[in-house]
Order: C-alpha cells, then sequence, then structure tokens
C-alpha cells in the first residue's frame, strides 16, 4: 500500500508554510482558509452512466462490476493504478488542487491518506441518505475512526492487518517483529517502507504505545530501523513489491499485509502471514470522493452496492481481507465455510486483542519523525 515519502515531505513543508490547509477549491472540497461548514456534499444523483474507478490491484472479484452496471445503468471504468498511496497522490494532486479529479469518480485510500487529502481539501462529504446499506451494514468498530470520527468522507472498501508474512518451508520458527532483527536473518526479511506500518511494529517490539508514542520513543524505533537497514539485515523497502520475492525464497519473511498470503498461498503453498508476537497493525482502505469528480451519484450508488451483504460476499471470498460489512460471514457460511471461518477474514476480539490502528506522530513533531524516515528508506 505505501511508500514514497519525498511527495509527502514536500506537502508537509508546504502545508507549514502556508500555515492553511489547501490552496484550491473547485467543485467540492475546502478552498483556503475555508472552514468545515464549507465543504461540499457529493450529489446522490443522477445514477447511471459513465464513471471511473481507481483501485489497488486484485482488490474486487471478476463479477460485481458487470453486475453492479447493469443493476443501475452504468459503464464502470475500473483503473488498478493505485500501488502506494503517496505515489498515487503526487501523481493526481497537480489536479486536485485544482478543484479536478483526473477523470475519477472515486478511489480507494488508506486511512492516513483520506486524511491528508480531506485537510489540503481535496474530497466531498457523502450524502449519507444515498448510502442505507453502508448506514445499517457498517461494522461498529469501523463507524468512528479518529481520522473521520463522523464518517463523513469516507467508507471502508476492505480493512486488514500489518504483520509478518514469512515462508514457513524456510523460517518457521520466526513469530515476532524482534525475529525479523536477528542476524541468521541478514539480507533475507524486508519491510514496506510505509512509516505508518513499520514504525508502528517496532514501536510495539520495543514496548511504546503506538498511538502515545513520543518524539523520542519514535526516534528511537526509526533508529533501529536504520542501524538493520544500513547493516544490510534489512534487505529493501518494498512497498507492495515482497510477494515474487517472497513466493520464490529469495526472503524468507517480508513485514506485509494479511490478504496478500492468503492469494500467494496458491503460487506457493508454504508462504503464510502471522500475527506477531508484539501484536499487529489495524488499518482500512476507504472509499472517497474527489473534489470535481464527475457522475458521484453513481459513486455513491457503488457504494450502497457493496454493502449489500449478498453482494460484499463475493468480493470477500475474492480478496481474503477483512469485510467491513456485517452480514457477510453469514452469506458466507451458506456458501463457503471455510471462507466464513477464516479468521484474517471475519477476527473475533481474542485475535485482534493485541492489535492497533497504524501509529500516526504528533504534529508537533510528525515532519521531523517523517523526513527522518524518508531518509532511511531512500538511504
Amino acid at each position: 500500500m505505501r511508500k514514497t515519502w519525498k511527495i509527502v515531505l514536500a506537502l508537509l513543508a508546504l502545508a507549514a508554510a502556508l500555515g492553511i490547509a489547501a490552496c484550491g477549491g473547485g467543485d467540492g472540497g475546502l478552498e483556503e482558509g475555508a472552514s468545515e461548514e464549507d465543504v461540499e456534499t457529493a450529489a446522490a444523483k443522477p445514477i447511471g452512466g459513465e464513471w471511473t474507478i481507481s483501485n489497488w490491484p486484485l482488490y474486487i472479484d471478476n463479477k460485481t462490476i458487470d453486475e453492479f452496471d447493469k443493476e443501475v445503468g452504468a459503464t464502470t471504468k475500473y483503473i488498478e493504478d493505485i500501488n502506494d498511496n503517496f505515489e498515487f497522490f503526487g501523481k493526481l494532486r497537480p489536479q486536485l488542487q485544482n478543484g479536478e479529479s483526473g477523470g475519477r469518480s472515486m478511489f480507494v485510500v488508506t486511512d492516513y491518506m483520506a486524511k491528508i487529502m480531506r485537510d489540503l481539501g481535496y474530497l466531498q462529504n457523502i450524502d449519507k441518505s444515498a448510502i442505507p446499506n453502508v448506514e445499517e451494514n457498517l461494522r461498529v468498530e469501523l463507524e468512528a475512526p479518529d481520522f473521520d470520527p463522523e464518517r463523513e468522507y469516507s467508507v471502508p472498501w476492505q480493512s486488514g492487518f500489518t504483520g509478518i508474512v514469512i515462508n514457513t518451508d524456510l523460517a518457521p520458527e520466526i513469530d515476532s517483529i524482534e525475529d525479523l532483527l536477528k542476524p541468521k536473518y541478514e539480507g533475507k526479511v524486508t519491510f514496506l517502507g510505509d512509516m505508518y506500518d513499520d514504525v508502528s511494529l517496532v514501536l510495539k517490539m520495543q514496548g511504546a504505545d503506538p498511538a502515545n508514542a513520543s518524539e523520542e520513543e519514535w526516534n528511537k524505533a526509526i533508529d533501529t530501523i536504520e542501524e538493520a537497514a544500513d547493516s544490510g539485515q534489512i534487505r529493501d523497502f518494498t512497498g507492495n513489491a515482497y510477494a515474487g520475492p517472497l513466493v520464490k525464497g529469495d526472503i524468507v519473511a517480508a513485514v506485509g499485509w494479511s490478504g496478500d498470503a492468503i492469494q500467494l498461498q496458491a503460487d506457493n503453498p508454504n508462504v503464510k502471514w502471522i500475527r506477531p508476537a508484539e501484536g499487529c497493525n489495524l488499518w482500512s482502505d476507504n472509499m472517497v470522493i474527489p473534489v470535481g469528480a464527475p457522475n458521484p451519484g453513481t459513486a455513491q450508488a457503488f457504494m450502497n452496492y457493496v454493502y449489500d451483504p449478498k453482494n460484499q460476499a463475493q468480493i470477500a471470498e475474492y480478496v481474503n481481507y477483512v469485510t467491513p460489512v456485517e452480514g457477510t460471514k453469514e452469506v458466507l457460511e451458506k456458501q463457503d465455510p471455510k471462507v466464513a471461518n477464516n479468521q484474517l477474514i471475519f477476527p473475533d476480539e481474542q485475535f485482534t486483542a493485541d492489535c492497533t490502528p497504524q501509529a500516526i506522530p504528533d504534529p508537533s513533531f510528525e515532519d521531523a519523525v517523517t523526513e527522518r524516515y524518508q531518509s532511511v528508506v531512500t538511504g
């Protein structure tokens, strides 16, 4: 999900220099110096016709789009062009700051990126009257996240865990982040290059609370990652690109995402995702509607459509991430009990007891630690 840091550094520096949240207006979003009351709400109608969604690769089944188009009379252009939150944002930002969406009606970004885009004024509110299925079926634990407590501008697409993906044939004994840093695995492990994921896990390893970590604790965690990178312990910072080396056996373990491991088992049955002994990270990828979005009514109709449990069930069965839609498990218990009982898709409280949301540094030192981590990732 997430890797390029030069872009975010420039954005943070720009926001700090201007002392405001955004520089562009356009249709929807926040204009320079505007208040939350000035944010426009995406139009709920008309529904149908051409519209475009950007999403991550392998993040939907092969039937849902066609079935949605048939039901509402739409023609969907579905683009798998998001491999990294900041890379995608960097590509789209020149248009967003001018109130344009690059032709996209909707895209899917991770929690922290949704917050960055919102603070810069690039996202519209969602018309809740257009998404009754979301209002009824959104899982209760996802209803009020810190970054969007009223769910004004984001609807979860899928959720998941960040932990360790291992090749059990090569390193069956790995069960913690601490294990990844042992000399025997020098050059055989990778991290994501995503500060929010990598540092969160190391903070846990060092006994810090990611939600309340101090600047000193953040720097200590970054020190640990920097030392491991400089020594060659960490082979690379990969973003999405850890899958191939892991399947081939070039590496034995990677900091990675839960749904990936299930899909990779088709190529190598020895690949497995584990929850580190220290605990895992929780995150969601969210559907959002950008400023200047064409056909936002159909985008919101799609949000509503995928929150019907029977429609969500075929997505969940394919992508193997944590579904945000209540009632999906009951559908799958009849259709595919194995999927319905998979803890990576339908985790219970015990499974997630030591897992926490990705750490976000306090604004007072966010720029400093972000710059530090970028220098570690880029070498």
